[in-house]
Formats: structure tokens, C-alpha cells, sequence
């Protein structure tokens, strides 16, 4: 039997890379005496605001403690990580839960890097070397009307992109209900039947108003109709998909198996959408999928964030038989996949696994160096 190699983790850096106005992708690089460093992604933790600096340092700080706990130990030690990693995720808030996702999910890129295979073997090997994206097209859809949300929806499908999701409300109430079903009616005319059309309400609604709009929504023939109300509010998504015809999907912030099973146990939503980068990692996100397999719930990871999220969540996805589709932030900024090395590769809107080891990504630190925050 061959040894385990001997790493030991030394320290880390944060990257704030601004990538436009509104976002900021929050890269944590954690390295090892041996001179390997994994990759995670730690966006979105204060909100879908663009990140402040203020806010950089103080997430800098939280992944410190977090890190702190594995300097000296080797990155195979994730159950000692998790062990004591968890009580402070779990009482710590979002930034809390993100900092120690991004923190495991750098550890699992450490492993499969020492042990020269792709991560997704560490989880007992992929079931297909590509996988199916849909393109998130809100944040690239600058022109908030239904020509502006058709003409990225038309380029996303010309790229080969087979699904699309846009967040069209908003801004509601000042935007109102009736915008966002025009938008969203101009985004099923603009890429016809053959492209799958979600649309991400942002838990914004009341219970009637929810109905009332997929009601008028049931022309377009949504894929699925997201987080109309908070995802913790079960008995509301429940009293909604009894109304409805279209299937319903959420639980893009919550936190472990036990977030996630209301959810399920309830059989409130068709789809879950545990996000690596808050759900506490790579490993409970397959723990997350398979409970919900238990009760015939697919699983449609969250990622509206930067190619480090994507690598991961591909990663943890690639061995799922729940998994149907996992989200890319399309079109945002046009040098994107160039912060990781090799680029994003996607075919007819799916991406390209590859059999590097680790997450399978270098990190360009020209590029964040010369967009950091």
C-alpha cells in the first residue's frame, strides 16, 4: 500500500476581485508547507450587493479562524476540519457558514491535488465528464426591460446554452409584478421552445401574490419557478405549490442536511439548491443530495459566482444521480474564465470536467492582482 503523502497546511490568501460594479468574487487560496495551494470561493456572503472592502477584511478575518484550525494538520484531515469547523459555521451567521465552506472546499482541492486524482473521485468517482449548465443571465442583463432581458437570454442560446434564468423582479415593488412577467415572457420569445426558461423570484412575494403571477406565467412554461417566498417558510411554499402548476425550487442560503430537509420531507419544491459555497461545502452538498434523494428530490446547485464556485460545485455534482443542471453567472465580464487556468470549457452548455487533479483549476494571480478590489 502505497504512503499518504505528508502536506501540512501553512497559511492563506484572500483575493477580492472585483469583476464589475455589482460583484465581487471572494477567492481564498490556502497553502501548504510542500508549496501546493488549493482553491475556494467565499462570494456572496454579505448579500448580492457588491462586496465592500470593509467587508473583504472582515471575511478575511472569519477564514482565518477557520484556517487557523488546520495549520499544522494535513488537508485529508476534513472530518477533523468539519468537527471543528461546524459549531462555529453554524452560529456564526452567513459569513461564518460561507468562510468554512470556502475553507473546505479548498481542502478537498488540496486532497485530490496530494493524491494526484480529481476531487470528484474523492467522492467515489464521476458519473459523466460533462455536465449541464444553465446560464444565469440577471447580472449581465444591464437594461432591465424585456428587450434588454431577451437580447442576453438570444446570446446566451446562441453560446449553445440550452437553459436561462433571470431574476426579473428585482427592485419589486418599484419594479412591479407586471414588468417582470413581461420580461420574462420576452425571454421565452426571444430563444423560442427549445431552450428551458427559469425564473428566480428572490422571496419576494406574499403567498397570493406568488400565485397570482405564475398563474400568468403559465404561457411560458417555466423549467421552475424559484423562491417566490423564503425557502424557510415552508407551510407558505407549500400553500403556493398547491395553487400552481409550475414545479418549484429553492434553498439557495441554508446551511447542512437538517436546512435542507423541511424542505424535502415536505416535498415543497421539485428542486433543492444547495450552494457550495454556503451549504457548508463540497462534502455536505453530496450529503444534502442524497438525503434528498431519499424523498425523489433533484438537486440544482446554486452558483450565480466566480469559476472557482463552478469548479467546485462540478466537482461535488459530477458523482450525483439527483443532480439535473448546475448554474453558471453567464456573461458578466468577458475575461472570467481567465482567472483559472486551464479556462472554463463548456460544449452545447455543458461543462467540460477534465482530469486534472484537485479541483482540476490554477489561479491566475496576474488577473486578481490587476482587478482586486
Amino acid at each position: 500500500m502505497a504512503a499518504v503523502p505528508k502536506v501540512e497546511i501553512k497559511d492563506f490568501t484572500l483575493w477580492p476581485v472585483r469583476a464589475t460594479a455589482r460583484t465581487v468574487w471572494l477567492v481564498v487560496q490556502v497553502r501548504t508547507l510542500q508549496g501546493i495551494s488549493g482553491l475556494g470561493e467565499a462570494s456572496d456572503a454579505f448579500g448580492f450587493a457588491a462586496t465592500t472592502a470593509a467587508q473583504g477584511r472582515e471575511m478575511e478575518a472569519m477564514l482565518g479562524r477557520f484556517v487557523g484550525l488546520m495549520v499544522g494538520r494535513s488537508p485529508l484531515e476534513i472530518n477533523v476540519f468539519r468537527k471543528m469547523g461546524e459549531p462555529l459555521a453554524r452560529s456564526g451567521g452567513l459569513v461564518a457558514a460561507t468562510a468554512y465552506s470556502a475553507v473546505e472546499q479548498a481542502l478537498w482541492d488540496l486532497a485530490g491535488q496530494a493524491l494526484g486524482v480529481p476531487t470528484a473521485t474523492l467522492f467515489g468517482g464521476a458519473l459523466r465528464a460533462r455536465m449541464p449548465v444553465y446560464a444565469n443571465i440577471n447580472r449581465a442583463t444591464t437594461e432591465r426591460t424585456p428587450a434588454g432581458f431577451a437580447a442576453t437570454a438570444k446570446r446566451a442560446a446562441g453560446e449553445g446554452f440550452r437553459a436561462v434564468k433571470a431574476a426579473p423582479w428585482d427592485g419589486y415593488p418599484k419594479v412591479t409584478a407586471e414588468e417582470g412577467i413581461a420580461c420574462t415572457e420576452a425571454i421565452r420569445m426571444a430563444v423560442g421552445s427549445g431552450v428551458d426558461v427559469m425564473v428566480d423570484c428572490h422571496s419576494l412575494f406574499s403567498v397570493a401574490e406568488a400565485v397570482r403571477v405564475a398563474r400568468r406565467l403559465e404561457g411560458v412554461k417555466l423549467r421552475w419557478y424559484e423562491e417566490p417566498v423564503a425557502p424557510e417558510k415552508v407551510a407558505e411554499t407549500v400553500a403556493i405549490g398547491k395553487q400552481i402548476q409550475q414545479p418549484m425550487a429553492g434553498g439557495e442560503m441554508l446551511f447542512g442536511v437538517d436546512g435542507f430537509a423541511p424542505l424535502c420531507r415536505e416535498h415543497s419544491v421539485a428542486v433543492i439548491m444547495p450552494d457550495v459555497k454556503h451549504c457548508g461545502g463540497m462534502l455536505a452538498l453530496t450529503h444534502i443530495a442524497a438525503m434528498a434523494a431519499g424523498y425523489g428530490v433533484s438537486v440544482a446547485p446554486h452558483n450565480p459566482s466566480g469559476p472557482v464556485s463552478t469548479a467546485a460545485t462540478a466537482q461535488a455534482a459530477a458523482g450525483l444521480s439527483n443532480c439535473e443542471i448546475l448554474e453558471m453567472q453567464w456573461g458578466e465580464v468577458g475575461w472570467r474564465g481567465e482567472l483559472v487556468a486551464p479556462t472554463e470549457r463548456f460544449v452545447k452548455g455543458e461543462i467540460v470536467l477534465g482530469e486534472r487533479a484537485g479541483l482540476g483549476i490554477g489561479w491566475n494571480e496576474e488577473l486578481a492582482r490587476r482587478n482586486r478590489l
